[in-house]
């Protein structure tokens, strides 16, 4: 879906302490701009913002970062993250194909992956954030037996997935293609999961471990 430009978006999260509009200035220095030498956890593909206004409100001692490409997602994320009032989330503007040139190496301990584009074509699988591609991206600055977590409501995307983790060296410690039945306790629901959800469809999820 074509989002359309909002021209306020972009100056509103200028004028904002949680978003970093350079991130690539903050390469090796994340943990000087939360002031604290907390755990980092990434979520890859943030949206409007729910689940990591979440986490950062539930878990006090992580430090949080969300990455989205478009200001008018962004933006609400912003918004969400101020209403809760939370100060260990930082937001910032990114194709995640850059990824690398704002991590340094050890500097993240956790990424989160929630419902990313599942690139159907065989040709485009190379796009999926979850693509070996990536995930070998990820290894640069992720820190060892640091995990990945991953939700998807798309089966075929799910299946890949298992085998670009096992191929790229992660341990799988727990899959599920049900999680809203399974016995994993502590879930915190995107705004896609529970759109879902909603309609009865399973949501699927994983963890898997740097080995």
């Amino acid at each position: 879906m074509r989002l359309r430009k909002k021209w306020w978006a972009r100056p509103e999260m200028e004028q904002s302490k949680e978003v970093v509009i350079n991130p690539r200035e903050l390469k090796g220095k994340w943990k000087e701009e939360f002031n604290n030498n907390n755990p980092i956890y990434l979520e890859l593909g943030c949206g409007r913002g729910r689940f990591i206004s979440n986490q950062g409100y539930e878990n006090k001692d992580i430090n949080f970062i969300g990455i989205d490409l478009k200001d008018e997602v962004l933006v609400y994320a912003l918004r969400k993250v101020q209403e809760k009032e939370v100060e260990n989330v930082r937001l910032t503007p990114l194709e995640i194909a850059f990824i690398t040139e704002i991590f340094d190496k050890d500097e993240i301990s956790r990424i989160y992956i929630n419902f990313c584009n599942p690139w159907p074509k065989k040709s485009h699988n190379k796009r999926r954030l979850t693509h070996s591609r990536f995930l070998e991206r990820y290894k640069t600055f992720l820190k060892p037996s640091s995990e990945i977590w991953f939700k998807t409501d798309d089966k075929e995307l799910f299946e890949a997935s298992l085998e670009y983790f096992k191929e790229s060296g992660f341990e799988l410690t727990y899959s599920t293609y049900d999680l809203h039945s399974s016995s994993f306790e502590n879930n915190i629901m995107t705004e896609y999961e529970e759109k879902f959800s909603s309609k009865g469809m399973k949501i699927m999820f994983l963890i898997a471990r740097l080995k």
